[in-house]
């Protein structure tokens, strides 16, 4: 463990390059690392994210990456990390914040003492690595459950989608399909039909669609499909409809999937016990990114609401960043 830094972030997804961009402007000695396995991989373009509105997430990553490592102070480490855990010390005790989580005792991070080892399997020819900081951010984001069905990742990123507000627009006036096992799926439908006034809701018999919201949307001119579903069907590279299971199948050009989300925090079972998290299990945060233990600061997908778009994660990164900067000067 010969390297030590003020901070390392895990994760450069917007959440964490912005972060990271904000530290290293600071003067932090600040370590990315990154797997390159984001979850929007699939798709094509991204939106919404000003000045960069229908980039390739992937080419996103990669401007970002190279403001980062144009500072001094910036490191990138292509890896999976593996563990992190606290290095026990004693710090001087801090008045409790309050926060989204209720409050919790803060300490002074001021003294330049090491509280996080990290250890990574190299990837790509990178070493693996076992080093320390003073702090951590976790910005890992999610990993997404798709509906089990054949041929569903055929159309994933193209004529099907997850985030409503990232392509809607690229969806407007088409006929659209609803599919999830969620019991959220109402409210998503009725964001939808600002596209289109033709949207069916499938449930793939698992989905929770209640009689009241049923009606309410019907209202709205949303169907709901209650069937189990077969697979999704196309022919020459487009999305034609849903199979359901009598064989029938119901005309769709493309639409939207909710998927399952779990945060991709596997790295950090030791310290899951002490961390506040909800019910979906997103990590909670005050309004500053703090976690309930101190030194570690989550932004991003994975802290509620969970799933939202670029330029919010990237936004949620910087904030978290400039409070962790402060929080290194110590109390005046």
């Amino acid at each position: 463990m010969t390297a030590q830094y003020d901070v390392i972030i895990v994760g450069a997804g917007p959440a964490g390059l912005a972060a990271g961009l904000s530290l290293v402007r600071a003067r932090r000695r600040t370590l990315l690392i990154d797997s390159n396995r984001p979850r929007n991989a699939a798709t094509l373009h991204s939106h919404g994210f000003i000045t960069r509105d229908g980039v390739s997430p992937l080419e996103l990553r990669r401007i970002g990456r190279e403001e980062f490592e144009s500072y001094p102070a910036a490191e990138f480490h292509s890896g999976l990390v593996r563990s992190v855990t606290p290095i026990e010390v004693s710090p001087g005790e801090l008045p409790s914040h309050e926060g989204a989580t209720g409050g919790w005792t803060s300490v002074d991070l001021s003294d330049g003492s090491p509280r996080f080892r990290v250890t990574t399997r190299g990837l790509r020819g990178a070493p693996n690595l076992d080093v320390t900081a003073r702090t951590v951010v976790i910005a890992t984001g999610l990993i997404e459950t798709l509906p089990a069905l054949p041929s569903i990742r055929a159309w994933y990123g193209t004529n099907l989608h997850s985030c409503i507000d990232c392509d809607g627009y690229e969806k407007a006036d088409a006929a659209l399909a609803l599919v999830g096992e969620s019991n959220d799926l109402a409210e998503r439908a009725v964001l939808i039909s600002q596209w289109t006034t033709n949207l069916i809701v499938f449930t793939n018999g698992i989905g929770t669609v209640s009689d009241a919201e049923e009606a309410r949307l019907l209202l709205r001119g949303i169907r709901v499909d209650r069937r189990r579903i077969v697979d999704i069907v196309g022919e020459r590279g487009a999305m034609t409809g849903i199979e359901l299971e009598d064989g029938e199948i119901v005309p769709r050009e493309g639409g939207f999937v909710r998927p399952q989300w779990t945060p991709a925090i596997e790295y950090l079972a030791p310290l899951v016990a002490e961390l506040q998290a909800d019910a979906e299990g997103l990590i909670q945060v005050d309004e500053h990114g703090r976690t309930s233990i101190p030194g570690l600061y989550a932004a991003g997908d994975s802290t509620p609401p969970g799933p939202e778009q670029l330029m919010v994660a990237a936004g949620s990164g910087a904030h978290a960043a400039a409070m962790l900067n402060r929080d290194l000067l110590g109390p005046i």
